[in-house]
């Protein structure tokens, strides 16, 4: 078995990326909430793995009544303990020590100091200040017995801790982001040379473990694996594919709301070059329908996952033995849709994949994605042998391009869109710039302005270009295009695409924004 590292979710919304940072230096990693840590400790079979554990940041306060705590069995456990943030505020209130409620909140970058030797910083204690991301309000005021400072920083004076007797540890800021300097290198210390895992972990290894609970899971069952033809559900779907063979239907539902010629596309390729077994469903109509007159972001989402689960459940009833509903859902879907940690982090937004499932669904989910990450699911894609332009497309949303149109959605308003957004991306590939950017897109938005074509007056819609650099969806920065590409492509798009007299660029980072604009 491979070596493990579990980390006890208090709701911080960077949670998932503590794991993703270990994954990337492979050491395998385990999530799991706060409310259900008791139950994941209380199984033998379960912690004869895990060499380490790692408690996250979280929103609540340590100072008040009924936050969340370590349980008792992780300082039973005999292993290494590191707390960031909130963890190490926990940490230190339950081992004796004391938490202060802050008067003012530390968030940014913060420059820390060494002062005394540590493994957790082993190959770090050279460099002459390192910075950190801080995002506190509540600080650490007294240590606990057989603990020591070994940084401190202007606005925190117990930075990091440690009681190297014990193998634990605390930091006030935050490692896993990419705002702290060498923050994975921390974390590798923390699991190599204080834990002693073996950096085994590869997405080979995940195929294969996938592989293998997808068997267990299905058993002699039919699945039918909801296809878009993005990156998620076709590595779902050859996943799937490799798992069980014949037992799987792939279903395509065209909800109306895909990008132009993506249907034939979906259809020609995963029905003719990968010859696997696809029902391809035009529900364009009952999509369009529904959504009539809808304005609301939210109400769209749920209407949109009702509706294609309703689909999947006709379909479903045409295949014998059907039971299972496989989805491309992915971690930063889950973690923005509901707290992993029972309701304390704070909810983003609801995702199709995992918002607006009828109680009364006749299908149960197979997600074998849901724990990864966007850049992850990309290397199982190659892994199983899917072709580059493939696993390298831009992420496209559940809901389509209607979350795309802000306010009402009207089929003039989806063909406008569809064209302004071929347009876009052909022009990102000329440029080459595609495998560049992460995401980008264009919106149409629910404004008309004024403007001159020739010796006409025009009154038509604006249309605001995105595009975003990320590693992982959870953070991002937008792509800084030049002028002259801008200035092209605006050019283009109001001669191009009739509907159209004006164009913008979004420019906003997530945060604060999100990267799609419902």
């Amino acid at each position: 078995m491979t070596d493990s590292l579990l980390i006890i979710d208090f709701g911080s919304q960077v949670t998932q990326l503590i794991a993703r940072r270990l994954r990337e230096l492979h050491y395998f990693t385990e999530i799991v909430p706060s409310h259900s840590a008791q139950e994941a400790l209380s199984d033998p079979a379960a912690l004869a793995d895990v060499k380490g554990i790692i408690l996250s940041g979280g929103p609540q306060s340590v100072t008040e009544a009924d936050t969340p705590r370590a349980p008792d069995a992780v300082f039973g456990s005999g292993v290494p303990v590191l707390g960031i943030c909130y963890g190490q505020q926990t940490l230190c209130a339950q081992l004796g020590g004391r938490v202060e409620a802050g008067t003012s909140r530390e968030f940014g970058a913060a420059d820390i100091t060494f002062t005394a030797n540590s493994p957790l910083f082993d190959g770090l204690a050279e460099l002459s200040g390192l910075t950190v991301w801080m995002s506190h309000g509540d600080h650490v005021s007294a240590l606990p017995d057989g603990f020591d400072v070994i940084a401190t920083s202007k606005g925190a004076p117990f930075a990091a801790i440690a009681d190297e007797t014990r193998r634990y540890y605390g930091v006030q800021f935050h490692p896993e982001v990419v705002h702290t300097e060498q923050g994975d290198r921390m974390l590798g210390n923390f699991a190599s040379l204080i834990c002693g895992c073996e950096a085994g972990w590869s997405m080979a290894a995940y195929k294969d473990e996938a592989i293998e609970a997808i068997r267990r899971q299905v058993g002699t069952k039919r699945v039918i694996c909801g296809l878009s033809g993005g990156v998620d559900s076709s590595v779902t779907a050859k996943l799937l594919h490799e798992a069980i063979g014949d037992q799987l239907t792939c279903v395509f539902v065209d909800t109306g709301l895909m990008r132009g010629g993506e249907a034939e596309e979906v259809v020609s390729l995963f029905k003719g070059h990968y010859n696997m077994p696809l029902i391809h469903h035009d529900a364009s109509k009952l999509f369009l329908d529904r959504l009539d007159g809808v304005t609301d972001p939210e109400q769209k989402r749920k209407i949109i996952g009702a509706s294609f689960i309703e689909v999947f459940d006709a379909e479903a009833s045409q295949i014998a033995d059907a039971a299972f509903l496989a989805q491309g859902t992915l971690y930063p879907d889950v973690i923005e849709s509901v707290s992993a940690a029972g309701g304390q982090a704070v909810t983003i937004k609801s995702h199709h994949n995992v918002g607006g499932l009828p109680d009364d669904m006749a299908l149960e989910l197979v997600e074998p994605l849901r724990m990864l990450f966007k850049d992850e699911v990309r290397a199982l894609g190659t892994e199983l042998g899917l072709p580059h332009s493939l696993v390298g497309r831009h992420p496209f949303p559940g809901p389509g391009l209607a979350i795309r149109i802000p306010g009402e959605i009207t089929p003039e308003k989806l063909a406008i869109l569809r064209a302004a957004d071929a347009l876009y991306l052909e022009e990102i590939r000329q440029a080459g710039l595609y495998d560049e950017i992460w995401q980008a897109f264009a919106v149409l938005l629910p404004v008309r302005t004024v403007g001159v074509m020739g010796d006409s007056r025009s009154y038509d819609y604006v249309c605001a270009l995105r595009a975003v650099t990320s590693t992982d969806g959870m953070t991002a920065q937008a792509y800084l295009f030049d002028t002259e590409f801008l200035a092209k492509l605006s050019t283009r798009l109001i001669n191009e695409v009739k509907g159209i007299n004006r164009v913008v660029y979004d420019v906003t980072s997530k945060p604060p924004g999100t990267i799609e604009w419902e």
